[in-house]
């Protein structure tokens, strides 16, 4: 098993994928950018149909297909999963991959509750194995850039931070819209305002609030509202499932403020923006724009995660950092 005691003598230049389940986020988005990564190849993936199984591989190229999440984990041809499952399947086959000695990358939120994580961690630590939430936007070379300007100085003394994420979808049959299995806004897409807010601000946040509205028929959170306070500054975030997509992300520090003008779902196809503002017209005329090529953050995350399996290095982004994600969102649910 690659990054094992028993890993071969001869070095791996590329650790072997499966992927759990047929989503549209693995076979539209993860799958294909993985397929362009150079430190990791796509050899299965697995429906609990096996009919879509066999559909995806056939339409991805992928070389095998499994008619079982079970068959897949117990493939000795597979080094590590990508599990796309719904939010509240996150856990058991997290842990189940791992005590089969795979490496895992797990969609987000990769628990419901910070106890979910810690058990995680144990699983972890036990099994010997890798396991990382897929955050996949800290790898676009966008926030890598946003975060070099706050930590230089280029927008003064970090102050503030206002994040929005939105998308509209009312269906109560919907997966995101259903509370048993892990639905809502704040699992879904208010995730990545917490997290980005940590990131942004170094540290955790000393005190946290929040507001939700619930939908009616579903039970779900449609609407909520978030203030963390970090011991420099705060963060405000709203998201919601039910109003027009948009998601942006402001950054404001003693001298400028910084615009991330599409944070989460980067394309992959074209470049991306960073605005800069110094406030000196209010209409605009001082924003300096700094373009970010094009990039997928999908294939860069896959790379730099595959990398760590192959080097025995830590996972980019730990378990400990998911932990302390979920022990905002908790909070944010108890507030």
């Amino acid at each position: 098993m690659v990054g094992s005691a028993s890993a071969p003598c001869a070095p791996q230049l590329k650790v072997r994928w499966g992927v759990l389940g047929v989503a549209k986020i693995a076979t539209q988005k993860v799958v294909p950018a993985m397929q362009q990564c150079a430190r990791a190849s796509v050899a299965a993936i697995a429906s609990r149909d096996r009919g879509k199984a066999d559909l995806a591989a056939i339409a991805l190229g992928i070389p095998v297909s499994h008619a079982s999440y079970e068959a897949l984990i117990a493939d000795p041809d597979i080094d590590a999963v990508y599990i796309p499952l719904p939010n509240h399947l996150h856990v058991e086959w997290a842990t189940r991959a791992a005590e089969a000695g795979k490496h895992v990358l797990c969609e987000k939120p990769i628990g419901l509750t910070a106890a979910d994580v810690r058990a995680l961690i144990a699983v972890r630590d036990r099994a010997g194995v890798l396991i990382q939430e897929a955050f996949m936007y800290r790898a676009h070379p966008q926030w890598r850039r946003a975060v070099e300007l706050v930590r230089s100085g280029r927008l003064g003394e970090l102050r503030a931070m206002s994040g929005a994420f939105s998308y509209f979808n009312p269906d109560p049959a919907n997966i995101r819209n259903v509370a048993a299995w892990g639905g809502g806004g704040l699992y879904d897409i208010g995730c990545y305002l917490i997290n980005s807010a940590r990131l942004v601000f170094g540290g955790e946040p000393r005190r946290v609030r929040g507001l939700m509205a619930r939908d009616p028929v579903s039970g779900v959170d449609r609407l909520t509202s978030m203030l963390l306070e970090f011991e420099n500054g705060h963060a405000i975030g709203v998201c919601g499932t039910q109003h027009v997509p948009y998601q942006r992300i402001q950054i404001f520090g003693t001298r400028a403020r910084l615009e991330i003008e599409i944070p989460f779902n980067a394309p992959p196809d074209r470049s991306t923006r960073l605005f800069i503002d110094d406030g000196t017209d209010l209409c605009g005329a001082s924003i300096e724009t700094i373009e970010i090529s094009a990039a997928d953050q999908y294939t860069i995350q896959g790379d730099e995660f595959s990398a760590a399996i192959l080097t025995g290095r830590p996972a980019p982004y730990p378990l400990e950092d998911s932990l302390n994600n979920m022990c905002v969102i908790d909070t944010m649910f108890a507030s």
